[in-house]
């Protein structure tokens, strides 16, 4: 359950981060209702001669307003996430910095895991993927310094550490995401429950259930059942029962008060 007041601070914090995207969309000062003047050159690459010589500013604006949003979205996710877990837990911090000595043999581990499950994709529990890095970290070893996306500390002192990230990710990103999750095991020296780590994804694009993902990169280099927490299962671990569909309720009021404006902002110019 979200109560009201972290209600209206997730709400405050969406208007404000959909507002930000449309100032930064329209101050082109273009008319919306003209083509943009041609341009000759972009640092970015993103001339598109024929695009803009046909459509209004007001049209090519929606669309850098989408493409903007998309990439930004998941950001919107963190912040959700921290003031939801700060409602029901001790302690939530987004961007957080972990250091600590990891030994030799950890690291040796865990790059032999990580190089593994890349030739051949994800054959051990993820849970005794931990157990065995956590064997392996006693005596000393190289510092080590690591951001984790979102930290937790529980109201009986458990630590959560998760990696919000995208429901699609390329190899790359499954790799480096369970070496990351490993890295910090390696730096507390703590097993589950007392240290918990996840791939953490806000929503599950392929349906409502997780027997319904089926992203094939994610599925052969992640442990779905013990390494991921996919849409309702990780709204749910950091807030209880009914926090996604609440949240997404949330987004939809959002929506449906800032869309019109935004259309207005957009494709306008009012």
């Amino acid at each position: 359950m979200i109560n009201k007041a972290t209600r209206l601070k997730i709400k405050g914090y969406l208007e404000g981060f959909v507002q930000g995207i449309v100032n930064e969309t329209v101050k082109t000062g273009f008319d919306p209702k003209k083509p943009r003047p041609l341009r000759t050159h972009s640092k970015k690459g993103d001339i598109k001669p024929f695009h803009e010589a046909l459509l209004p500013d007001g049209i090519l604006r929606v669309n850098d307003f989408e493409r903007s949003f998309s990439t930004k979205l998941g950001s919107t996710f963190e912040e959700a996430a921290r003031l939801i877990a700060e409602e029901n837990h001790k302690k939530a911090i987004r961007g957080y910095r972990l250091e600590g000595p990891i030994s030799s043999k950890a690291v040796k581990y865990i790059e032999e895991s990580i190089n593994e499950i890349g030739a051949a994709g994800v054959s051990d529990d993820y849970f005794d993927l931990i157990k065995r890095v956590v064997a392996r970290s006693r005596g000393e070893g190289q510092e080590r310094k690591k951001i984790v996306d979102l930290y937790v500390l529980t109201k009986n002192d458990g630590e959560l550490f998760f990696e919000i990230k995208s429901p699609k990710p390329n190899k790359g990103q499954c790799l480096e995401a369970t070496d990351r999750l490993l890295q910090i095991h390696a730096i507390k020296r703590q097993l589950p429950p007392k240290v918990r780590t996840f791939y953490a994804m806000a929503y599950n694009p392929f349906g409502a259930d997780k027997k319904d993902y089926q992203h094939s990169f994610a599925v052969n280099y992640l442990d779905l059942r013990k390494q991921v927490l996919i849409g309702g299962e990780f709204w749910e671990l950091i807030g209880g029962r009914d926090t996604y569909p609440e949240l997404l309720e949330i987004y939809c009021e959002v929506g449906r008060e800032k869309g019109p404006d935004m259309l207005d902002q957009l494709a306008l110019g009012y």
